[in-house]
């Protein structure tokens, strides 16, 4: 130990130490572990027995203890210690607007220099200060405090965030508590001032992905709202996907066997989740809720009755014109009567087949076509009675949309994709675009928007396919449908497992861990918990498929199937 700190070996050594806790206090990005390194380092350097760092709350009134350590006494507290810190902040203020100075943290904060007691004990020495709770301290724990340094750490803009406490200066050599040296305190001052930037850079971080986190909840909350045919879709999903990706890194084993993500790849997982819909802000409303096959902006049902309307009132004026030529009035009532009763059994039928529904035969599909022929005069000109665009949504075999409706809807994963390819991500949320870009993808290729296959997906991605088909299953806020039960749930995707539809691995874990179950503790009416057939799941078998040749996959991995790359103009 070198006993002279004024020497050039010393100060080298000194500089050496500063330089080495600057380039980690800049790696560090977790706060609690930012926190405990400045202070351990501080005490390293002045081999102080104790320490205290505050951190300036947001209001900027008080000093709230983020990290307490004590070699003598063993105390550790705050930082990362998992110890929580039981003592209440130090206001900076006394009433009002009033400077706060009596004690050494706050004057250090307040005067913006260090402020170091060499005896806390010895008479004269405080300048007004107050002591006495560190004196009262001292009694409860059968320690004395002698020495103390308060180091203000401030951030680019001047500003104080946080003040660094030292206590008791010991020398190594003797092991007697001294005053802090002028050199060491030199020392602190200069380390105080990187931790400061240190900590200004954290808490810039946090500010901008809180920012960020705030404007992708703000962007799914939107989505959400846009549609009632969505429900709270998008602020589930996330909250299902993070559920079953924890079920999946405590599995021992099996292919998910040591499966783990990092903080930043848990981020880059929830980043994904909240934002897999946010393509469906260009779906045109008017198709995302199409509740009927008529309906665009408004449903055209009203078109077809108006124009029935108007055959009702033509077979009314035939009547009255057989009359007048001198039909008999019974042939002329039983041929109005025959013709109502058409017009109404026809009416009747297409208001039927323009609700979706799960099949139309094509009896049903010939009869619209035949009814769509009829003649009508509007406006003096005749013309057929349903226009082909009427006709060829009538004829929707099942739901309501047309096949290019269908894939205008399903097109929102091409803008999902591409909305979120134009961001500059920075690295550690690089995989956002495929976690978010892949939930309705298949296993064997039938999915959309690229057609990818198994095993050319990550596990984040194939994890938010199942989460966003369990929760659109047992949702129960779609004016559309009821909130279907878990045996119902789990049973259709144990057929979209056997179609590999589902990754047939994660499903059976997403079985086995009982997550769709916790989940539908906590999100689903009581009435949907039933029971589950798990074995019976289990023993699915998923439909053999062949896998292309690695160039063929590549491709599709690159671009948008062609029915999709015309929603973009290619």
């Amino acid at each position: 130990m070198i006993s002279d700190l004024s020497s050039a070996e010393a100060k080298s050594i000194r500089f050496e130490a500063l330089h080495r806790i600057g380039v980690a206090l800049s790696k560090e990005r977790d706060r609690d572990r930012l926190v405990e390194s400045i202070l351990l380092e501080a005490k390293h350097l002045c081999n102080a027995d104790g320490g205290t760092l505050y951190l300036v709350d947001k209001p900027g009134r008080e000093l709230d203890f983020a990290m307490i350590h004590s070699d003598s006494l063993k105390i550790a507290q705050g930082g990362s210690t998992g110890n929580p810190i039981n003592l209440p902040s130090i206001p900076l203020f006394l009433s009002g607007d009033t400077p706060n100075r009596n004690n050494v943290a706050t004057r250090a904060y307040h005067d913006q220099v260090p402020v170091h007691v060499p005896d806390a004990y010895a008479p004269g020495v405080t300048k007004g200060i107050d002591l006495s709770g560190t004196h009262a301290f001292d009694r409860r724990n059968n320690y004395r405090s002698v020495s103390l340094l308060a180091i203000p750490l401030s951030n680019s803009q001047g500003s104080v965030i946080a003040v660094l406490q030292l206590i008791n200066a010991t020398d190594p050599n003797t092991g007697q508590v001294t005053p802090f040296h002028p050199e060491l305190e030199r020392t602190v001052i200069a380390l105080a001032a990187q931790a400061g930037i240190a900590l200004d850079n954290q808490a810039l971080l946090a500010a901008h992905r809180e920012l960020l986190d705030s404007f992708i909840k703000l962007i799914a909350a939107a989505i959400d709202a846009k549609s009632p045919y969505t429900g709270d879709h998008c602020e589930r999903v996330p909250v299902l996907a993070e559920m079953f990706t924890r079920a999946l890194c405590e599995v021992q084993e099996g292919p998910f066997a040591g499966f783990k993500l990092t903080d930043e790849e848990w981020r880059e997982l929830r980043v994904a989740a909240w934002l897999h819909d946010c393509g469906k802000v260009t779906t045109p409303t008017h198709v995302m809720d199409k509740a009927t096959k008529l309906e665009t902006i408004s449903d055209r049902i009203l078109v077809v009755e108006a124009r029935y309307e108007v055959l009702a009132r033509d077979a009314e004026l035939d009547y009255f014109r057989a009359i007048s030529a001198g039909r008999p009035e019974h042939e002329a009532s039983l041929a109005l009567e025959t013709t109502r009763k058409q017009l109404s059994s026809e009416l009747t039928f297409l208001r039927g087949a323009n609700i979706g529904g799960e099949f139309l035969s094509p009896e049903a599909r010939a009869r619209i076509q035949e009814i769509g022929a009829r003649t009508i005069v509007l406006d003096g000109k005749p013309q057929p009675l349903l226009d082909q665009d009427m006709v060829k949504n009538l004829s929707i075999a099942r739901g309501t949309l047309t096949e290019d409706e269908r894939v205008t809807i399903n097109g929102h994963m091409v803008q999902t994709i591409r909305m979120l390819e134009a961001l500059p991500f920075p690295a550690e949320l690089a995989r956002v675009p495929e976690y978010a870009g892949g939930h309705h993808e298949r296993m064997d290729g039938k999915g959309y928007p690229k057609g990818l296959f198994a095993g050319d997906m990550s596990i984040p991605a194939r994890v938010l396919a199942i989460a966003d088909v369990f929760e659109a299953l047992t949702a129960a806020d779609r004016p559309y449908k009821k909130g279907k039960t878990l045996s119902e749930s789990m049973r259709i995707m144990g057929q979209m497992k056997k179609a590999n539809h589902l990754d047939p691995e994660l499903f059976d874990e997403f079985v086995r861990s009982k997550v769709y179950l916790k989940y539908a503790e906590a999100h689903c009416a009581k009435e949907q918990i039933d029971s589950v057939d798990e074995a019976a799941l289990l023993a699915i078998r998923p439909e053999p498929y062949t896998l292309p040749e690695r160039e063929i996959r590549d491709a599709r991995r690159r671009d948008f199937l062609p029915e999709y790359k015309r929603l973009l103009g290619g």
